[in-house]
């Protein structure tokens, strides 16, 4: 069995995914948190990879960027391949002063402008969240593990808000008391997905740029300074 963006048979693939966007950060943990790794997808260069972490099957499976290549990729994942649990890992840009480069937070709910799930399931759906059992889990491990956690809203766009010709303006039409700590651009295409089909689906990110701060994290830093962010996704999964 495979689909048109997956060539991975049914089997292939363990029942919680996590799911970076980029292919080669999936390759990383792979390479160093996984064993007996196998590579069971490339179609299209988004690499999934199936192995062991601390005895529990798991894959981790790049997304690609944006709400349409999440969106392909979680439904399929859910819809064809059998998968339970989906736990994404990415990058975010920060809202709130006090973030730092590469603290994690975890999404509560998640605000979209775009028309995602009208498109999907013609219905008019702009927040969405985060499964409440799954967020819990990774809580819990956090504090087990004594890895400190933002939990709090967050936006997802159709384009990088680094880009925008005026962010401010964008924010000016996020909902009243939604108060976002955090911009992404995958989150809701995941949620609504899991939303949808009955599934279970979390998001961590790791903060890699700031509207207060002038640093920005290099591809090379994206790629590999998350460690933290990826133990965390690593080891909430273990008892799923």
């Amino acid at each position: 069995m495979s689909t048109p963006h997956n060539e991975a048979n049914l089997g292939d693939i363990a029942k919680t995914v996590i799911m970076p966007g980029d292919p080669l950060r999936a390759k990383y943990i792979s390479d160093n948190f996984l064993e007996n790794s196998k590579f069971v997808n490339q179609v299209r260069g988004i690499y999934a990879y199936t192995g062991t972490y601390q005895g529990k099957d798991l894959t981790v499976m790049a997304s690609g960027m944006g709400m349409p290549s999440m969106g392909i990729y979680s439904y399929e994942l859910f819809k064809f391949y059998e998968v339970e649990n989906i736990i994404r890992i990415g990058s975010c840009g920060a809202y709130k002063p006090e973030l730092k480069l590469f603290d994690i937070i975890l999404a509560n709910q998640v605000f979209s402008e775009s028309n995602f799930a009208l498109t999907l399931n013609n219905e008019t759906c702009h927040i969405v969240s985060a499964n409440q059992e799954l967020n819990n889990k990774i809580i819990s491990t956090a504090q087990e593990n004594q890895i400190a956690l933002v939990e709090g809203n967050t936006v997802c766009t159709d384009c990088f808000d680094v880009y925008m010709t005026d962010v401010n303006q964008f924010l000016a039409r996020v909902p009243e008391n939604f108060n976002p700590v955090s911009a992404e651009m995958e989150a809701f295409a995941l949620f609504y997905v899991a939303k949808l089909l009955d599934k279970k689906a979390s998001c961590l990110m790791s903060v890699v740029d700031s509207k207060y701060i002038k640093d920005i994290a290099t591809p090379q830093e994206r790629q590999t300074g998350l460690n933290n962010m990826i133990e965390l996704a690593l080891k909430s999964a273990i008892s799923l």
